[in-house]
This record gives structure tokens, C-alpha cells and sequence, in this order.
């Protein structure tokens, strides 16, 4: 015989939430690696380099009971180019309508003025947020976490303060059972296994542009741009035609290394990362182009946004 109490049960078992959630940040807190690994699967490149991230990356996690659409963003800095000012209207557009923040704070370093105006862009959102300490397996001894924690509660009343580790996983379960527990009850926004809505031409973009900073000197990586010139499918191969843009003649030396040796490397990398992302067998082509000032060339921005993305812009090309 079934009761009132069982049908009360099923009942909250079969409620479903989601939302949409911002991950927001200081450059380098590891806003990239925390998407990658809330959802479990590499959706945004990662490096050590500051603003790797320049654009929206959405990502989404979907469990029986509820779905979170992540919104990966540049991090928070003063926008003193056309370049900087283009990445930080992303950051302010995901500060809009969320149903939750994460603010991603890098745990080995020290709170600064910069750290507290990124609070205070939270504050004035007034949107419930999580503040996620981020790379604690590199503090030592833990306990310097306290006043850490305490200095960004004095300055907002943030709904909880997580220390976590991004590239390890630790903390990560606390994590997604804050996020669940603060979503709406709603439908889910997307089907069971979509991870991402971004074209696989930005995808390989990133992916190109990922290798080329791991292998580059400090100078560069700002400077560099990707851009899918062509992409040809056919049954068992896929043909991509890329372009590597710099803004100095010196740039592109950099990235081509003795005769071409780096970005051979590179390609090579890119090519078997591909490989695995598209499951079939890439040719990929590489070229590295001048584009003088690309950073304050309004269109070429635009093309660098996968929402618009549809290959290069037709920069001047260097000779090769």
C-alpha cells in the first residue's frame, strides 16, 4: 500500500535543478582548470600565462537530478587597450542575470587592491556567489588559509568558502554539492551529453593557440592569435588550415623557432590532441602571419569570438 509519506518521497526525488553559473576570477586563479574539471572534459585551454582565457567558454554538468551551465571568463583586470576592454565586456556580460557566481581566488598569493575590486564587481552584481580558494596543494602550512578566507569575508558575505584544488580535485565534490544545493528547481537547458556550444573550428583554435604558449618565451603570448583559414571534412580525414598571428616580425621568429622547429613541435602537439578531441585523422597546417596592432583592430577582435567565428579576416600576410 502506498502512502502520502512515500508519494512526498518520490516527490523530492524527482525534482530536477539548474542554472546558470559564472566563473569569474583574477588572471592565472585557475578559473580554466576548475571548468575542465566541474564538467570533466577539457572544454578551455590551460596555461601558465595570464588572460589564456580571452572569451566565453561555456561548459555544461549534467547529473539524474540537475544541470549547471558554466560560463568560464578572461580574468579581471584593468582594461587599459581595445584588446583588454574586448575581453572584459565578457566578463561583465556573465555578471549578468546567473543564478550563481564562483569567484576564483588564487590561494598563493596575497589579497590586493586588485583582488578587492574584483569583490567588489561581485558585491554590486548582488547575486549569491561561492568564494572558491583555488591551488591549496601549493599552500604550506595550510593553516595560512585562515586569514586568507578572512579578509575576503570582510569584504562580502560571500554564501560559502570553499578551498579546493582545480588540478588535483580535491575540494571539487564540496564544490559541485555547493552549486546543486543553490540552484533553482528548472528544467534542464541542454540534452544529457552536450558539454559545450562552441563550433569545433574554435575548439581547434584554441587547441593550436594552447600549444604555441607552452612552447613560447614570455613576450609572445598576448601577441598570439589563432585563426581557422580553412576546414575541409572528408570521410576519414580532417583537413585544417590554420594561421598563427603575431604582431611583430620578432613575434613570428619566436614561433617558428630554428628553421620552423617550434611550430612543428607545436603543430605536431596539436595535431594529436585533435586527433583524440574529433576521433578521426587530422592534416593540420600551419602558418604564422604579422598582424601589426591585431589587438586594437576592432574587427579582427570580433573574428577571435567563436559567436562569430568564420575564419581570418584577410590580415596582411607576411612572407613565409
Amino acid at each position: 500500500m502506498k502512502t502520502k509519506s512515500d508519494s512526498t518521497a518520490r516527490g523530492r526525488r524527482r525534482k530536477f535543478v539548474s542554472g546558470f553559473v559564472s566563473i569569474l576570477g583574477r588572471p592565472n586563479a585557475g578559473k580554466s582548470t576548475l571548468l575542465n574539471a566541474l564538467v570533466g572534459s577539457k572544454l578551455a585551454i590551460v596555461s601558465d600565462k595570464p588572460q589564456t582565457t580571452r572569451t566565453l567558454i561555456q561548459g555544461v554538468w549534467t547529473t539524474d537530478s540537475s544541470q549547471a551551465v558554466f560560463l568560464d571568463t578572461p580574468g579581471i583586470h584593468d582594461a587599459e587597450t581595445r584588446f583588454n576592454r574586448w575581453m572584459m565586456s565578457s566578463v561583465l556580460e556573465a555578471l549578468k542575470e546567473r543564478d550563481l557566481l564562483l569567484l576564483v581566488i588564487d590561494s598563493t598569493r596575497p589579497p590586493s587592491p586588485a583582488d578587492e575590486r574584483s569583490v567588489e564587481m561581485i558585491r554590486q552584481a548582488k547575486t549569491p556567489a561561492l568564494a572558491v580558494f583555488n591551488k591549496v596543494d601549493a599552500v604550506k602550512p595550510k593553516s595560512v588559509l585562515l586569514p586568507l578566507i578572512d579578509q575576503y569575508s570582510r569584504w562580502h558575505e560571500f554564501e560559502d568558502y570553499l578551498p579546493i584544488s582545480a588540478l588535483t580535485g580535491d575540494g571539487l565534490d564540496d564544490v559541485r554539492s555547493a552549486i546543486v544545493s543553490r540552484l533553482p528547481e528548472g528544467p534542464a537547458w541542454f540534452p544529457p551529453d552536450h558539454l559545450t556550444d562552441q563550433p569545433e573550428r574554435f575548439l581547434a583554435a584554441e587547441i593550436i593557440r594552447e600549444k604555441v604558449l607552452h612552447l613560447t618565451r614570455q613576450e609572445v603570448p598576448h601577441a598570439v592569435a589563432v585563426l581557422i583559414d580553412d576546414w575541409k571534412e572528408e570521410p576519414r580525414l580532417l583537413r585544417i588550415l590554420a594561421a598563427i598571428h603575431v604582431e611583430r616580425p620578432g613575434q613570428k621568429a619566436i614561433v617558428l623557432g630554428a628553421k620552423g622547429a617550434r611550430l612543428k613541435e607545436a603543430g605536431t602537439a596539436a595535431r594529436l590532441e585533435l586527433e583524440a578531441v574529433f576521433g578521426r585523422k587530422v592534416y593540420l597546417e600551419l602558418f604564422v602571419k604579422v598582424s601589426e596592432n591585431w589587438r586594437e583592430n576592432e574587427r579582427f577582435l570580433r573574428e577571435l569570438d567563436w559567436r562569430s567565428m568564420r575564419g581570418a579576416a584577410s590580415p596582411e600576410t607576411a612572407e613565409e
